[in-house]
């Protein structure tokens, strides 16, 4: 080194140790600095999938399981959907007044959201043909639409006071699946899972199942993840014996996992010039799970392991409830196994609207929906699951106690009913009321957003600290309200 080069450098170290006194002033120091900084990189890496839930630092496996905020008292959820809005007031909710005023014009008193529903104010009044029993050790009363359902009473907490938002079918199927009957946010099985993980690595970690061809209003947004990574996102098994198709592995197995990998490392070198595209990540992850799945799915699916005994009591083998029960037993099966959000839609495509001849609609998919989710409800308990597993029935909205067409009801998003069974729910107890007639939730009012913070609690989760980072704020299912109803917890 020539004697110019030695004091340019001299002068350069002097200037930095005079202007950063905070370097390491030999290789010794400097290497023992970044050696604990490596350490604390690797680390973080050795710990990244066990941090807690809806912390901000994502795991290296979004799906992996993580821990609740604090103890669950579920492990997972089947949420019955009923699609176009079940009828409180001939189902769960008697109304001896409404029978009394039968064809007279709603009250006066009543009229404030007539007009946004589209009627009028003297439209008659169209009591319940149905008649309503108590049932169980609690005398919930049920009607005799559902025989089934009501021999499980004491294990239901009958919520009488669920009021929504949304008027249409598009606008409440969203709000009732992601809190807002805007589209473009995550729905309550992509937010468990981004809190919670999945359970089985071989199976998706939520799953969405139809007992019609039709789609639910707003189709896959229902089970999207909106601004989230869409690895979240539901996975829709189709109707029928074969919900997943090409599950058959091909002969030479080494051969497609090569394949496999090269294919990964195609789509890696893509995605590392587009790491905004979450699609992109969502794909890679779905290949790798698929191919997991040819060797885990074709047991979880395959119904004809089950008894004869256990396919009856779904109801399978019977026209009219063959479709509603392969989805309750195929439900069943799929918590088993650790996945840990099932959506089983009943009437898919909106079925359940009744506009007119409510008698003759209900009476077609309480039919269909009886027996398996009395089924579910009784399979679940025996093997011990009910406890862990948190069973749900509900629509988007009820329906009004006055008339259309004449015999026909039309949507009542002001006071309708849903239901919550095992994992952590208090059995045998009605929550709530409805008015006199049955059209505004008026005690112990649940919104959609208290129904879903308390659906996270029961996971274990908090619905105020479940966050996602977007456009510069910290977005949640709930967005800015919400409460856990505690009444109904065990």
């Amino acid at each position: 080194m020539s004697i110019e080069n030695f004091q340019n450098q001299s002068e350069e170290a002097r200037w930095l140790g005079q202007s950063h006194r905070i370097l390491p002033h030999s290789r010794r120091e400097f290497l023992l600095k970044a050696g604990g900084g490596l350490g604390g990189l690797a680390l973080t890496s050795l710990l990244a999938d066990r941090l807690p839930a809806a912390t901000s630092s994502a795991p290296s496996n979004p799906l992996a399981a993580r821990p609740p905020h604090f103890a669950a008292r579920a492990k997972s959820v089947i949420w019955c959907f009923l699609d176009g809005g079940p009828s409180h007031i001939d189902l769960f909710d008697p109304k001896p007044e409404l029978t009394r005023l039968d064809g007279q014009p709603l009250p006066g008193s009543f009229t404030r959201p007539v007009t946004a529903m589209g009627r009028t104010a003297d439209t008659p009044l169209l009591a319940s043909r149905r008649q309503f029993s108590q049932h169980g050790e609690s005398g919930a009363w049920v009607s005799d639409w559902y025989p089934e359902i009501a021999r499980h009473v004491d294990e239901l907490a009958v919520i009488r006071s669920c009021y929504a938002d949304g008027l249409n079918h598009v606008g409440s199927v969203c709000q009732m699946n992601t809190g807002s009957v805007l589209g473009g946010r995550p729905c309550l099985g992509s937010w468990s899972i981004y809190g919670l993980g999945s359970e089985n690595a071989d199976l998706p970690g939520f799953v969405v199942l139809a007992d019609y061809p039709e789609e639910p209003p707003g189709g896959n947004r229902n089970w999207g993840t909106g601004f989230m990574p869409a690895t979240y996102q539901g996975t829709r098994f189709r109707e029928g014996e074969s919900p997943i198709l090409y599950l058959t592995p091909p002969a030479a197995a080494a051969r497609q996992r090569a394949k496999l990998d090269f294919i990964q490392q195609l789509n890696r070198r893509h995605q590392q010039q587009r790491a905004e595209d979450d699609q992109l990540e969502a794909r890679i992850a779905a290949y790798e799970l698929a191919y997991r799945m040819q060797a885990a799915a074709p047991e979880a699916v395959e119904l004809r392991e089950e008894t004869e005994e256990t396919l009856r009591l779904y109801g399978i083998g019977q026209k009219e409830t063959e479709r509603m029960g392969r989805n309750c037993l195929l439900a069943r099966r799929l918590v088993e196994r650790g996945v840990r959000f099932v959506q089983i839609y009943s009437g898919s495509g909106s079925k359940w609207d009744a506009h007119s001849n409510v008698e003759g609609n209900h009476a077609r998919y309480c039919r269909e929906s009886d027996r398996p989710i009395a089924g579910l409800l009784a399979d679940l308990k025996r093997r011990g699951l009910l406890s862990s597993t948190l069973v749900i029935w509900g629509g988007e909205f009820g329906r009004t106690p006055m008339s259309e067409s004449g015999n026909g009801r039309d949507h009542n998003p002001y006071g309708f009913t849903m239901w919550l069974a095992g994992g952590g729910v208090r059995g045998g107890m009605t929550y709530g009321a409805t008015d006199p007639v049955g059209l505004y939730a008026v005690e112990n009012k649940v919104h959609v957003h208290d129904l879903h913070a308390t659906i996270l609690h029961l996971l274990g989760l908090d619905h105020q600290a479940l966050t996602f980072p977007h456009n510069g704020q910290e977005e949640r299912l709930t967005m800015v309200s919400g409460r856990v109803v505690k009444a109904i917890l065990a």
